[in-house]
Protein backbone atom coordinates (compact mmCIF):
# COMPACT_ATOMS: atom_id res chain seq x y z
CA UNK A 1 0.00 0.00 0.00
CA UNK A 2 1.63 3.66 -1.13
CA UNK A 3 0.30 4.94 2.03
CA UNK A 4 1.48 2.50 4.33
CA UNK A 5 4.90 3.19 2.62
CA UNK A 6 4.98 6.55 2.95
CA UNK A 7 4.18 6.09 6.66
CA UNK A 8 6.91 3.93 6.56
CA UNK A 9 9.37 6.67 5.04
CA UNK A 10 8.28 9.38 7.38
CA UNK A 11 5.64 11.08 5.41
CA UNK A 12 3.07 12.67 8.22
CA UNK A 13 0.79 13.31 5.34
CA UNK A 14 0.24 9.59 4.51
CA UNK A 15 0.00 8.82 8.12
CA UNK A 16 -2.97 11.13 8.55
CA UNK A 17 -4.40 9.85 5.79
CA UNK A 18 -4.26 6.39 6.98
CA UNK A 19 -5.92 7.33 10.37
CA UNK A 20 -8.98 8.90 8.21
CA UNK A 21 -9.22 6.03 6.21
CA UNK A 22 -9.09 3.41 8.96
CA UNK A 23 -10.55 5.39 12.13
CA UNK A 24 -13.99 4.16 11.81
CA UNK A 25 -12.76 0.49 11.49
CA UNK A 26 -10.45 0.66 14.53
CA UNK A 27 -12.94 2.25 16.55
CA UNK A 28 -15.78 -0.16 15.57
CA UNK A 29 -13.48 -3.11 16.36
CA UNK A 30 -12.38 -1.84 19.61
CA UNK A 31 -16.29 -1.01 20.60
CA UNK A 32 -17.52 -4.24 19.93
CA UNK A 33 -15.27 -5.54 22.83
CA UNK A 34 -15.81 -2.79 25.59
CA UNK A 35 -19.08 -1.29 24.63
CA UNK A 36 -17.69 2.04 25.90
CA UNK A 37 -18.22 4.81 23.06
CA UNK A 38 -15.78 6.82 25.12
CA UNK A 39 -13.16 4.95 26.21
CA UNK A 40 -13.27 3.07 22.79
CA UNK A 41 -12.33 6.21 20.68
CA UNK A 42 -9.66 6.84 23.74
CA UNK A 43 -8.44 3.27 23.11
CA UNK A 44 -8.82 4.09 19.10
CA UNK A 45 -6.65 6.88 19.87
CA UNK A 46 -3.78 4.93 21.29
CA UNK A 47 -3.95 2.44 18.78
CA UNK A 48 -3.09 5.02 15.85
CA UNK A 49 -0.25 6.33 18.88
CA UNK A 50 0.79 2.81 19.32
CA UNK A 51 0.86 2.13 15.11
CA UNK A 52 2.85 4.99 14.57
CA UNK A 53 5.43 4.34 17.25
CA UNK A 54 5.67 0.86 15.76
CA UNK A 55 5.52 1.88 12.26
CA UNK A 56 9.16 0.00 11.63
CA UNK A 57 7.23 -3.21 12.96
CA UNK A 58 4.84 -3.37 9.81
CA UNK A 59 5.82 -6.18 7.24
CA UNK A 60 4.81 -4.61 3.60
CA UNK A 61 3.99 -7.87 2.55
CA UNK A 62 0.83 -8.00 4.97
CA UNK A 63 -2.00 -5.90 4.49
CA UNK A 64 -1.83 -2.24 6.50
CA UNK A 65 -5.66 -3.02 7.80
CA UNK A 66 -4.63 -6.17 9.14
CA UNK A 67 -2.07 -4.91 11.45
CA UNK A 68 -3.54 -2.17 12.01
CA UNK A 69 -6.58 -3.83 13.33
CA UNK A 70 -4.68 -6.15 15.16
CA UNK A 71 -3.20 -3.39 17.37
CA UNK A 72 -6.53 -2.41 18.07
CA UNK A 73 -7.72 -6.12 19.27
CA UNK A 74 -5.39 -6.45 21.38
CA UNK A 75 -5.83 -2.90 22.71
CA UNK A 76 -9.02 -3.91 23.57
CA UNK A 77 -8.69 -7.10 25.04
CA UNK A 78 -5.95 -5.49 27.25
CA UNK A 79 -8.68 -3.09 28.18
CA UNK A 80 -11.11 -5.87 29.10
CA UNK A 81 -7.86 -7.62 31.03
CA UNK A 82 -6.82 -4.75 33.13
CA UNK A 83 -10.63 -3.44 33.82
CA UNK A 84 -12.85 -6.58 33.89
CA UNK A 85 -15.33 -5.64 31.54
CA UNK A 86 -18.41 -7.40 30.15
CA UNK A 87 -17.70 -8.23 26.54
CA UNK A 88 -20.82 -7.75 24.43
CA UNK A 89 -21.36 -6.07 21.09
CA UNK A 90 -23.45 -2.73 20.28
CA UNK A 91 -27.07 -2.91 21.44
CA UNK A 92 -28.00 -0.74 18.45
CA UNK A 93 -27.00 -1.65 14.73
CA UNK A 94 -26.27 1.22 12.33
CA UNK A 95 -29.08 1.79 10.12
CA UNK A 96 -27.03 3.33 7.27
CA UNK A 97 -27.14 0.26 4.97
CA UNK A 98 -30.82 -0.01 5.22
CA UNK A 99 -31.50 3.83 4.94
CA UNK A 100 -29.77 3.47 1.34
CA UNK A 101 -32.55 1.42 0.33
CA UNK A 102 -35.15 3.65 1.18
CA UNK A 103 -36.03 4.70 -1.29
CA UNK A 104 -35.98 1.84 -3.48
CA UNK A 105 -38.31 -0.37 -1.80
CA UNK A 106 -41.95 0.08 0.13
CA UNK A 107 -42.31 1.57 3.68
CA UNK A 108 -43.32 -2.56 4.78
CA UNK A 109 -39.99 -3.92 3.67
CA UNK A 110 -37.80 -1.10 4.93
CA UNK A 111 -39.95 -1.70 8.04
CA UNK A 112 -39.16 -5.26 8.01
CA UNK A 113 -35.74 -4.71 7.40
CA UNK A 114 -35.32 -2.14 10.33
CA UNK A 115 -37.16 -4.72 12.43
CA UNK A 116 -34.56 -7.63 11.41
CA UNK A 117 -31.68 -5.58 11.82
CA UNK A 118 -32.57 -5.06 15.69
CA UNK A 119 -33.50 -8.59 16.29
CA UNK A 120 -30.35 -9.94 14.41
CA UNK A 121 -28.11 -6.84 17.19
CA UNK A 122 -30.04 -8.66 20.04
CA UNK A 123 -29.25 -12.08 18.50
CA UNK A 124 -25.34 -10.39 18.17
CA UNK A 125 -25.50 -9.65 21.80
CA UNK A 126 -26.01 -12.84 23.35
CA UNK A 127 -23.68 -14.52 21.58
CA UNK A 128 -20.17 -16.02 23.30
CA UNK A 129 -18.04 -12.59 23.25
CA UNK A 130 -15.64 -14.34 21.02
CA UNK A 131 -18.17 -15.43 18.50
CA UNK A 132 -19.16 -11.53 18.28
CA UNK A 133 -16.41 -10.93 18.17
CA UNK A 134 -15.59 -12.80 14.38
CA UNK A 135 -19.00 -11.79 13.39
CA UNK A 136 -18.30 -8.06 13.68
CA UNK A 137 -14.80 -8.65 12.05
CA UNK A 138 -15.98 -10.80 9.36
CA UNK A 139 -19.17 -9.57 8.06
CA UNK A 140 -19.28 -5.70 9.99
CA UNK A 141 -15.60 -5.35 8.71
CA UNK A 142 -16.06 -7.26 5.59
CA UNK A 143 -12.55 -8.97 6.28
CA UNK A 144 -11.26 -12.24 4.91
CA UNK A 145 -11.10 -14.85 7.17
CA UNK A 146 -7.66 -15.09 6.67
CA UNK A 147 -7.81 -11.52 7.97
CA UNK A 148 -10.03 -12.52 10.52
CA UNK A 149 -7.39 -15.15 11.97
CA UNK A 150 -4.33 -12.51 12.07
CA UNK A 151 -6.10 -9.86 13.53
CA UNK A 152 -7.66 -12.49 16.48
CA UNK A 153 -4.54 -14.64 16.79
CA UNK A 154 -6.88 -17.53 15.88
CA UNK A 155 -6.04 -20.49 13.73
CA UNK A 156 -8.14 -20.09 10.49
CA UNK A 157 -9.98 -23.23 11.32
CA UNK A 158 -11.22 -22.16 14.53
CA UNK A 159 -12.53 -18.85 13.08
CA UNK A 160 -14.15 -21.36 10.46
CA UNK A 161 -15.86 -22.73 13.29
CA UNK A 162 -16.44 -19.97 15.62
CA UNK A 163 -18.29 -18.47 12.72
CA UNK A 164 -20.30 -21.66 11.74
CA UNK A 165 -21.36 -21.65 15.84
CA UNK A 166 -22.18 -17.71 15.66
CA UNK A 167 -24.19 -18.62 12.25
CA UNK A 168 -26.09 -21.56 13.87
CA UNK A 169 -26.58 -19.58 17.23
CA UNK A 170 -28.18 -16.19 15.47
CA UNK A 171 -30.28 -18.78 13.17
CA UNK A 172 -31.91 -20.37 16.70
CA UNK A 173 -31.92 -17.18 18.42
CA UNK A 174 -34.06 -15.42 14.78
CA UNK A 175 -36.26 -18.92 14.67
CA UNK A 176 -37.69 -18.87 18.28
CA UNK A 177 -38.38 -15.18 18.08
CA UNK A 178 -40.84 -15.87 14.70
CA UNK A 179 -38.45 -15.05 12.13
CA UNK A 180 -37.62 -17.61 8.88
CA UNK A 181 -35.80 -17.66 6.02
CA UNK A 182 -38.81 -17.32 3.77
CA UNK A 183 -38.59 -13.76 2.07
Amino acid sequence: MDLANGALGGSERAFKELVQRYERPVFSVILRVIRDPSRAEELAQDTFVKAFLKLDTYAPERKFSSWLLAIAHHAAIDEVRRANLRTTPLEEAPQDCLAERCDQDSPYRVTERRELAKVLEQAVHHLRPEYAEVIALRYQQDLTLEDVAEITGLPAGTVKSFLHRARKDLADYLRRRGWSNKS
